[in-house]
C-alpha cells in the first residue's frame, strides 16, 4: 500500500457528500462488488456526514465514506470505499486521516474487513471485538415456545408513536450516546420495526430493512437471548426474503441457535476502536447493529 499519492490524486480535494451523491455511491459499491444499496445510502447520508473524492476523470467517484455520530462520545465510521481503478494508490488512506484529524478528540469506531483491517492498525485502531455475519432463510421450528418457557411471558408487536421515548432510553442505556437521529428514522428506513414487551414493560426493538434482494435484522437490542430469539422469529415471519444480520460474537448461543434454524455463518469483522478501549454501553443487550456502517 502506497503512502505517497500520485497526481494528479494528490490535489484531489475532500468533499462533503449530499443526498445528490446517493446514485455516485451507489455506483461505487457497484464497483467494487457490493450491492448497490441506495436505500441504507440514504439514511447514512441522512444521519451522518459522508465524504468523498471525485474521480479526476469525471467518472463520479473515486473514493467515499461515511461518518455517523453516536451521541456526542463516539462516531462511527463506515462505508470506507475506493474504486477499483484507482485501488493501492492511497485514497483510502488519505480520507481516513482527514476523518481522524477532523474528529477532534471524539472516539472513533468502525467494522474492519480483514482486508481493510492492517490499514486501520497501521492509522492506531485497535480491535475490540468481533461481529460474525449469518445469513438464510430463517426456519422457525415447531413447539419450540413450548420448550422455551422462560420466553413466554415475551411479546413482541409492530412499534407505535407512543413508543419512541422508551425505545429511546432503552437505546440510551444500551449503547451509551444519545442515538435519536438514528432512532427515529428507523420507521421510515424499516419494513418492519418491532418492540418487545413483559408485563407491559418495553425489554426490546428490532427492525428490518431491504438491502438490495436481501432483508437485513437490526438493530436487535433485548433484555437477554429469549428476547433476541422472540424478535428474530416475529421479523422472519414477515417475509420470504434471505435474512442477513451481523451478531456480535460474544452471543455465541443466539450464533448457534440462528444455525439451527438454517442461517449459515459468513464473513466476520474485526469491531475496531481509536482514542478508546472499548464501546461504551452494555454489550450484553447489544446484539446486532442497524448495519456495520453506523455501529
Amino acid at each position: 500500500m502506497h503512502n505517497a499519492l500520485p497526481r494528479p490524486l494528490a490535489g484531489l480535494p475532500i468533499r462533503r457528500l449530499t443526498r445528490g451523491d446517493l446514485v455516485s455511491c451507489a455506483d461505487l459499491c457497484e464497483d467494487r462488488g457490493w450491492s448497490r444499496d441506495e436505500h441504507r445510502w440514504g439514511l447514512l447520508l441522512s444521519a451522518g456526514t459522508g465524504y468523498g473524492i471525485d474521480d479526476p476523470e469525471g467518472r463520479g467517484l473515486a473514493a467515499a465514506c461515511v461518518v455517523t455520530p453516536n451521541g456526542t462520545d463516539l462516531a462511527a465510521i463506515g462505508m470506507l470505499l475506493v474504486a477499483g481503478r484507482h485501488a493501492g494508490q492511497g485514497l483510502g488512506r488519505r480520507l481516513m486521516q482527514y476523518v481522524i484529524e477532523s474528529s477532534g478528540e471524539t472516539p472513533l469506531a468502525l467494522y474492519a474487513t480483514t482486508e481493510g483491517q492492517p490499514l486501520y492498525e497501521q492509522l492506531g485502531f485497535t480491535v475490540v471485538g468481533r461481529a460474525d455475519r449469518v445469513a438464510g432463510h430463517f426456519r422457525p421450528m415447531d413447539g419450540e415456545r413450548d420448550r422455551n418457557p422462560g420466553a413466554t411471558t415475551v411479546t413482541t408487536r409492530p412499534a407505535a408513536a407512543d413508543d419512541l421515548q422508551r425505545i429511546l432510553r432503552l437505546d440510551a442505556d444500551t449503547f451509551g450516546a444519545d442515538r435519536t437521529h438514528i432512532i427515529t428514522r428507523l420507521p421510515a428506513f424499516s419494513d418492519r420495526f418491532l418492540v418487545a414487551e413483559d408485563a407491559g414493560a418495553l425489554i426490546g426493538y428490532a427492525a428490518l430493512w431491504p438491502s438490495g434482494d436481501v432483508h437485513s435484522i437490526g438493530p436487535l437490542t433485548a433484555r437477554d437471548i429469549g428476547t433476541a430469539k422472540a424478535l428474530v422469529t416475529a421479523l422472519a415471519a414477515t417475509t420470504d426474503r434471505l435474512l442477513r444480520t451481523d451478531i456480535d460474537a460474544r452471543h455465541k448461543e443466539l450464533l448457534d441457535w440462528l444455525g439451527d434454524h438454517g442461517m449459515e455463518r459468513g464473513s466476520s469483522t474485526a469491531v475496531m476502536v481509536y482514542r478508546g478501549s472499548e464501546l461504551p454501553g452494555d454489550w450484553t443487550r447489544r446484539f446486532a447493529p442497524l448495519t456495520v456502517a453506523t455501529g
